[in-house]
């Protein structure tokens, strides 16, 4: 593979994790757009079976009217063969007739406004369940995502409060060690400043001759003849 290809092959690769990318980004918006158009479809099919209804509702009462008027004319052709009138009673055996083909008409096209009716039904209901489901699942990723989202808020502040507690604990340990060394000077100023005094206040007293010089030739030599005489008397 050539360089040039490479290039390509990566930059397709790019693309589309992209494309992925803002695909995930509006998946949410993506889903709440479907399950409105899902409803709106939903809501058009309930208007089309109240329609069908309708119709089915008008149809059943045509039929109704039909077959009453069936039975009138059949009690008009009795009656009329009742009177020995063949000829009348024939008459309306003709009406019957053509009033048992509109029976037979409209029980069939009531038998199709059934049939719809029992179809749309059930795929309005298969429909609300799916909808039903699918909001319901829609409400658990939103809630997942919102969890998740606050899960890593509060990670992202943890972390960077467990650096922050860090770099505050390191300076509080900085700053003891610097008070322990101040605290160090003190202390050997102040033995310094007192071992200064001290020497000062012996010179005094003995440039005063209240005590013995140090080093002084005559004070070991009276010493030495105070512990000869000690030692002739024992």
């Amino acid at each position: 593979m050539t360089v040039w290809n490479k290039l390509v092959t990566a930059l397709r690769g790019a693309a589309h994790e992209a494309g992925e990318a803002v695909t995930d980004s509006q998946a949410l918006r993506i889903l709440d757009q479907e399950i409105r158009d899902a409803d709106n479809d939903l809501n058009s099919s309930k208007e089309a079976l109240a329609e069908i209804m309708a119709k089915q509702k008008l149809s059943a009462g045509k039929l109704q009217t039909t077959q009453a008027k069936i039975a009138e004319y059949e009690g008009y052709a009795l009656k009329a063969l009742e009177t020995q009138d063949e000829a009348l009673a024939l008459e309306v055996a003709g009406k019957v007739a053509l009033l048992e083909t509109q029976r037979d008409e409209e029980e069939a096209q009531l038998g199709a406004f059934t049939q719809s009716v029992e179809q749309l039904r059930t795929a309005i209901q298969t429909a609300q369940s799916n909808i039903k489901r699918l909001k319901q699942q829609a409400d658990t990723v939103k809630a997942t995502e919102s969890v998740q989202r606050a899960q890593a808020t509060v990670a992202g502040r943890y972390t960077g409060s467990q650096s922050r507690v860090q770099t505050a604990l390191d300076s509080l340990e900085r700053i003891k060690q610097k008070q322990a060394e101040r605290g160090a000077r003190m202390e050997s100023a102040a033995e310094l400043a007192q071992s200064s005094s001290e020497d000062a206040l012996d010179a005094k007293l003995r440039a005063a001759g209240i005590t013995a010089s140090a080093g002084n030739a005559q004070s070991v030599l009276e010493r030495l003849k105070a512990q000869r005489a000690g030692s002739k008397e024992g």
